[in-house]
């Protein structure tokens, strides 16, 4: 079961930091090169370059929580939602 998981190319889970900016302030955000491949995915999908769609992003969490404690976190938790309402047909909880 593990070599499923610890046989996968190294290249899938090496950090990559973007600069960009987030409503207008510069900042920057490590991933994994998986991870990033998703968030383009879901802002293409969205018809939004990336930084429009985190900036969308960011700017929802704080309307809805007032900040955003681990934005990084919540990228990550967001391209697996993403990823289990492609592959069931219903929408992530």
């Amino acid at each position: 079961m593990c070599e499923i998981f610890a046989g996968q190319n190294p290249d899938d889970y090496e950090p990559v930091t973007r600069r960009l900016r987030l409503n207008g302030q510069s900042t920057s955000i490590r991933l994994e090169k998986t991870f990033w491949n998703m968030v383009d995915d879901i802002a293409a999908s969205e018809g939004v370059t990336t930084p429009q769609f985190l900036s969308a992003l960011h700017s929802e969490v704080l309307e809805l929580r007032g900040e955003a404690p681990n934005f990084t976190s919540l990228l990550r938790c967001a391209c697996l939602k993403h990823q289990r309402r492609e592959l069931t047909g219903i929408a992530a909880e």
